[in-house]
């Protein structure tokens, strides 16, 4: 399997079909695939050879569906770059990646200039904006222009298509590297399971760097589906696409579908001149979602089905999906809705106790993945690898069981990660920002639940001896270290914090009495 094959495709096949909508402008595969071909030829032009990473730091647009083409068409890797990371963790991700070229938007120009002039491996920025070409970077547009279009490398099977960078528990971000295999696997089970499809019209409403909207991006463009796209996440904007462009699908983290939810209800006048009877599902994912908000999504959205992916960035994504059957009365009345799902089609999932041996239906393990969508492993970080993927396993660190009719439940988190707004948080890397604050002595950090966003970071702090520090100084200590979403929400100044015998912190104590009352033990 290759990554560009669906666009050769779709361009001999139905060249003057649409491919892509973005604000008010479409794109034809014809226009798409000569677009792709000539940026590659630029990337080649400027050094990218066959396995050479590329980075882009980009809100959503029709030039990051090009960038997703054009990298693997010039031979090179993808690195998408995360838009909530700070400075510091993008210049982390970018040396450790050694990424030659970084492709940045309006949004993050002064930013792109500050990374290329402190990374170590960038040699050349280009400029993907509307507006005239900054200083020191390339333009984008120009470089097309310019370019003649090449043949594509033909980089597939098990060669490396991305590295998608997701938290670390060492505090530092780790490369998951997928292949055009794991990436290709992935999307063909999505369209196995009628997602996607040569018929959709899906809207890029999620970040897209995010693997969540990367799989679709992958799917559609093995089908033939179209793009429709929207630079960032508003509940209008969303509506307005979907009214607009008759999008048939989106994938939404939970924290969306509620804001959507919300406008919808303060602002009925402007709701009624919006048609959403094109809408066919909803896909929600990233963190599961509350049994209230679903019951008032399924209400708002009537004609709508709606579906549950379970996953993670080294699955591709998906481990698991609570399709549209799922999602009834008689699912709510036997609680199979809390259910994260079945095995996706092409994907093995069983749990296993610490020696990994499969238990019994309905005893809580580790759950554990084996497929074609598992990562080739971390970037650089061979142990890691070794301890993550073992005799072909992809060990998630989350605790789980299985019930006599095969569906996947999530109760708890092995790893120690807090899941909010559907980004991955390692609580290690919170840990180690509010450790550098000269006042703290020890401190752990815990998600605890939270209506909006899933979970929160909640820090449990125990300062230095004769020290004074106050909740706000402690994040505007972590702001300035990490990413704002990474920040803690909340803090606890205490005592002491709870030990065991060999002075482990005990997490789940601090845990248990913000979650004792919840349907299930992680967001």
């Amino acid at each position: 399997m290759y990554m560009t094959q669906g666009l050769h495709r779709s361009a001999q096949q139905r060249p003057n079909d649409v491919a892509v909508h973005f604000q008010g402008k479409a794109l034809t595969f014809a226009q798409l695939s000569d677009r792709v071909a000539r940026l590659a030829g630029a990337l080649r032009g400027l050094g990218v050879k066959d396995g050479e990473r590329v980075a882009m730091l980009s809100i959503n647009s029709a030039r990051y569906l090009e960038y997703d083409m054009a990298v693997p068409w010039a031979g090179g890797v993808l690195n998408p770059v995360n838009i909530r990371w700070s400075s510091a963790e993008i210049l982390y991700a970018l040396n450790d990646s050694a990424s030659l070229i970084l492709i940045v938007d309006d949004t993050f120009k002064a930013l792109g200039t500050k990374l290329a002039n402190e990374a170590g491996t960038v040699r050349h920025l280009i400029y993907a904006g509307d507006g005239e070409t900054p200083a020191g970077m390339l333009s984008y547009e120009q470089l097309i222009e310019a370019a003649e279009p090449i043949e594509d490398a033909w980089r597939h099977g098990d060669d490396l298509a991305g590295i998608f960078y997701t938290g670390g528990t060492t505090g530092f971000p780790k490369g998951v590297m997928l292949s055009h295999n794991n990436l290709g696997i992935s999307a063909m089970a999505q369209l196995m399971t009628g997602r996607c499809g040569a018929d959709a019209a899906f809207l890029h409403a999620m970040p897209m760097f995010h693997l969540a909207n990367f799989a679709a991006v992958c799917a559609l463009f093995i089908s033939g589906g179209t793009h429709v796209v929207i630079p960032a996440f508003t509940p209008l904007a969303t509506l307005e696409a979907i009214s607009r462009d008759r999008v048939t699908q989106i994938t939404l983290a939970p924290t969306m579908l509620q804001m959507l939810l919300d406008w919808l209800k303060q602002h009925p006048g402007e709701a009624a001149r919006l048609d959403m009877s094109s809408l066919k599902l909803i896909g929600y994912g990233a963190s599961p979602i509350s049994q209230t908000l679903l019951r008032q999504a399924q209400q708002t959205f009537p004609e709508t089905d709606f579906a549950q992916g379970y996953g993670m960035t080294e699955l591709a994504p998906l481990a698991t999906v609570l399709g549209p059957e799922y999602h009834t009365e008689e699912a709510f009345a036997s609680g199979k809705m809390r259910a994260a799902g079945k095995p996706h089609l092409c994907v093995e999932v069983k749990i296993v106790d610490e020696f990994d041996r499969e238990v019994p239906r309905g005893t809580v393990g580790e759950i554990a993945v084996r497929g074609g969508n598992v990562m080739l492993g971390y970037w650089n970080q061979p142990e890691a690898t070794a301890q993550a993927v073992r005799g072909g396993w992809m060990h998630t660190g989350d605790g789980g069981y299985m019930d006599e009719e095969g569906l996947i439940y999530v109760v708890d988190r092995i790893k120690d990660m807090i899941v909010s707004g559907g980004e991955n948080i390692y609580s290690a890397e919170v840990e180690n920002a509010i450790a550098s604050q000269p006042a703290v002595g020890q401190c752990a950090v815990i998600g605890v639940p939270s209506e909006k966003w899933g979970e929160t970071v909640h820090a449990v702090i125990v300062l230095k001896q004769g020290a004074i520090a106050t909740a706000e100084e402690i994040q505007a200590h972590c702001r300035k270290r990490i990413a704002g979403y990474k920040c803690p929400r909340s803090v606890e100044f205490r005592e002491a914090l709870p030990l065991s015998s060999v002075g482990k912190i005990l997490k789940n104590d601090l845990r248990k009495p913000y979650w004792e009352k919840q349907g299930r033990g992680v967001a």
